[in-house]
């Protein structure tokens, strides 16, 4: 089998104004960035914004593991095989960090016969949209310290910054930094941080916002500080919005690619589940509501974030309400959740999935509790036995559960028609009955008990002394009311992530909270969990290379 980028580098890609032009959208609406990227103006926008909402479809998974998932793989096949049946799809997906691309994990264009392209585009610089992002968190990290080198008029105290720098790749020297040192006109000497590009605030706003109004409302409101009376201290008090508005205008607009068989996909913001809030852009998947009878989409990492995120954060911010979800696993991967080592995965081991797969029966229990129907879609890979199949088909039926199997990586769209059947049946004879986990109107301490009793199976949630005094104090500024955004290891569904399966009663650490006012949202810090990730002994940026023809190689 051909490597993933072999595969995305012989494939005979249309122009992006042939796909656009099968998607209704016309060629002068297009913001063209080469052959085969585009982003789509925002006088279409407004002209579809009273069309008709298509179905809405979220693509989840369980908790990765090393034995590999396949979410976005699944995510961009089923969009091919709602093609192969004749229907009008369109994807809905995050764009890549450049931290994983280098790091452990990869990409994310999916993988084999069901990707987007281009691969090393998208996997890379793409669009400039994170380029732009990171440069509106600096200029307001810049203009926070400049102003207070310059006479300080809000009073800001600087022991309470709390705006962070960013960079979008993993270096973890970043972390605990001081600025300042030098001179006195150098600025003031002060501990400063930095955060991933894909975990900031502005990447937040960014796939939160409806409208260049709603973008400047939301960046007015961050808060960078607080001042010596312990009131916060907002990017507006510091003039920074126009500017950074500026830089933000064209990444706000989503940007439209293709799969390898020409769906549509439109791929737009990339927050990180683990700590941010996982999902593309508001703007882009109500676009591709309008665009298409599917919009099928997905959120990061396991259930227990992605998909509760995706719930609890974006669907209550944009009144979203999914039709169906989507539950990946692999037979592999829950056989690592019963103990088995990753170099002994290809033996058929029916005592180790029985172990394992209480980790794809908590996902299930909990996405039943939004009131959603659930498809659970086995990602197959070639080494899975009939006797396994057989029993995690079962085992999801007696759950409720409707069960297909995806062989998508391999077979592209084709492989992935059982599963857009099994859905298409879904959404015709199971209703939604979406709803919400919590009430904006719930105390901020009970909001997130819930989500880790409810959702991880916590059976204590321990807060620090600092949390809970970070907690009163943002329920005293009028942040009480919003939805939180727990920042936790994505191994598992605890804060340890060596506790694979299901681990249950165990106790979860809240260290820390603070408030995403512009997004609007309050973040958890959980556990041992960090927002500037490191690289690996090996990092996967040892195998990138360009040769001779500019041809890359080695991305993944």
């Amino acid at each position: 089998m051909k490597t993933d980028i072999q595969i995305a580098q012989e494939a005979v890609l249309e122009p992006v104004t042939a796909v656009a032009e099968r998607t209704g959208i016309p060629q002068e609406e297009l913001e063209l960035y080469g052959k085969y990227k585009a982003k789509i103006s925002d006088t279409y926008l407004s002209q579809i914004q009273n069309r008709a909402d298509g179905k809405l479809i979220l693509v989840t998974a369980i908790n990765p593991t090393p034995a590999g998932e396949g979410k976005t793989t699944v995510t961009v096949g089923l969009g091919e095989a709602f093609g192969q049946l004749g229907k009008r799809a369109v994807i809905a997906l995050r764009e890549p960090s450049l931290g994983p691309c280098f790091g452990i994990k990869g990409g994310a264009a999916g993988g084999g016969y069901a990707q987007v392209v281009p691969m090393e585009d998208l996997n890379l610089h793409f669009t400039g949209d994170f380029h732009a992002i990171t440069s509106a968190n600096n200029l307001l990290a810049a203009l926070l310290d400049n102003h207070i080198q310059q006479g300080n008029e809000l009073q800001i105290d600087t022991r309470q910054v709390v705006w962070k720098r960013c960079l979008d790749m993993n270096d973890r020297v970043l972390r605990n930094i001081v600025v300042g040192m030098g001179a006195k006109a150098d600025g003031v000497v002060r501990e400063d941080h930095f955060v991933i590009t894909v975990a900031s605030e502005i990447m937040a706003i960014l796939c939160l916002a409806t409208d260049m109004k709603d973008l400047k409302e939301r960046l007015s409101r961050i808060v960078v500080a607080y001042n010596y009376g312990g009131e916060p201290v907002t990017a507006g008090q510091l003039q920074a919005v126009g500017a950074m508005a500026a830089l933000l205008k064209d990444a706000l607009k989503p940007n439209l690619i293709q799969t390898l068989e020409h769906t549509p996909a439109l791929v737009h913001g990339g927050p990180f589940a683990n700590i941010a809030h996982g999902c593309n852009s508001i703007i882009a998947t109500r676009a591709a509501l309008k665009m298409a009878d599917y919009c099928i989409t997905e959120a990061g990492f396991g259930a227990d974030l992605g998909a509760e995120k995706f719930f609890d954060i974006k669907c209550r911010k944009a009144q979203l309400a999914p039709d169906a979800v989507v539950l990946v696993a692999t037979v592999r991967a829950l056989k690592y959740n019963g103990g088995v080592p990753k170099a002994e995965l290809s033996t058929e081991n029916l005592e180790a999935l029985k172990k394992g797969i209480v980790n794809l029966e908590k996902h299930i229990e909990n996405l039943q509790k939004y009131g959603v129907p659930v498809v659970v879609a086995l990602n197959a890979f070639t080494a899975d036995t009939e006797a396994e199949i057989a029993y995690v088909k079962r085992f999801c039926e007696e759950r409720g559960c409707d069960f297909a199997l995806a062989r998508v990586w391999e077979q592209g769209g084709k492989g992935g028609v059982e599963l857009a059947q099994k859905v298409l049946q879904t959404l015709e004879q199971k209703e939604s009955h979406f709803r919400l986990l919590y009430e904006d109107s719930l105390p901020l301490r009970d909001k997130i008990v819930k989500v880790a009793t409810e959702i991880y199976g916590a059976g204590k949630v321990h807060f620090a002394p600092a949390a809970l005094k970070q907690l009163k104090r943002l329920e005293e500024l009028g942040y009480g009311e919003l939805p939180v955004c727990m920042a936790k290891n994505q191994y598992s569904l605890s804060d340890d992530p060596t506790l694979l399966g299901r681990p249950e009663n165990f106790e979860m650490n809240i260290r820390e909270v603070y408030v995403s006012a512009g997004a609007g949202f309050v973040v958890v810090l959980t556990g041992a969990v960090v927002t500037m990730p490191g690289l690996s002994k090996n990092p996967a940026a040892y195998g990138i290379d360009v040769n001779d023809e500019g041809m890359i190689t080695g991305l993944f």
